[in-house]
């Protein structure tokens, strides 16, 4: 037999310390050599209440669904100077795929493609690299919002080769646009119009 003692706050009962020890409860119950079978404990008042009938429960519905709500992955893309029909704002969303941005499909693409644990995908240019001095136009990009659980603030330009490469590996989440000379940028073509002379 086992013996449990309650646990109650100091002076909460008015019964002697000598007398609450003595207070038993006997909660187990041996069963011929089986052993122990268990602990029923029902309030009284529950035992003699009749049971309530079951009312099937109303399905819980989600709460709607806020921007706020929305998942990790929302970007604000604001492009200048990259030629009618390319200049705006453009709001994109991935994981599902939403905004007002002319390829939503395309954007989450290269995003994630783009995408690698532990890597900034929107780092800048390193600084102290060589970077030819090519000019790409006046194009420039400011990207900000949210990508991987992770705060997005990058800039964009076309001022040199290394700038260059760092906006066409976002296409098209930022606009192909052409060069100074009027060229689409792109990767480099092995006609011999396209050679520098």
């Amino acid at each position: 037999m086992v013996s449990v003692l309650s646990v109650v706050p100091r002076g909460a009962l008015a019964v002697p310390r000598t007398a609450a020890a003595s207070v038993s409860l006997s909660v187990l119950s041996l069963v011929g050599s089986v052993g122990l079978i268990g602990l029923a404990a029902v309030p009284a008042a529950a035992a003699a209440a009749p049971a309530a009938p079951a009312t099937p429960a109303a399905p819980a519905l989600p709460p709607p669904v806020r921007p706020e709500d929305r998942g990790g992955d929302h970007l604000t893309v604001v492009v200048e100077h990259a030629g009618a029909g390319l200049d705006g704002t453009y709001e994109v969303s991935c994981h599902p795929g939403a905004g007002n941005h002319p390829d939503v499909a395309g954007a989450c693409r290269v995003l994630d493609s783009n995408t690698r644990w532990g890597r900034d995908t929107f780092a800048p240019v390193a600084s102290g690299g060589s970077c030819t001095m090519l000019y790409g136009g006046p194009a420039t990009a400011h990207v900000t919002g949210t990508w991987a659980g992770r705060p997005v603030d990058a800039s964009y330009d076309r001022s040199n080769g290394c700038e260059i490469g760092r906006w066409d590996r976002m296409v098209p989440l930022l606009p192909r646009v052409g060069s100074a000379s009027g060229s689409a940028s792109g990767p480099p073509s092995d006609s011999p119009s396209d050679s520098l002379q």
